[in-house]
């Protein structure tokens, strides 16, 4: 599974955050969120990736099996 967000569209609103924390954070730099891919693969985060790309309000998160 590859989880990525698209910078041009995060508003930096932390919902993704909220629900996946240890693959989303919030870059102090420019207040967008970014995904860790490694984080995401090695704690079993799939159904909380999922979860935060259906909470995106602007569709930045983008999801590939």
């Amino acid at each position: 599974m590859k989880v990525s967000v698209d910078k041009t569209k995060c508003i930096g609103c932390g919902a993704c955050a909220s629900v996946a924390p240890t693959v989303f954070k919030i870059s102090l730099e420019d207040g967008k969120s970014g995904a860790d891919q490694n984080a995401c693969n090695q704690n079993n985060c799939e159904d909380a990736c999922r979860e935060a790309a259906k909470m995106c309000p602007v569709g930045a998160i983008t999801i590939e099996d």
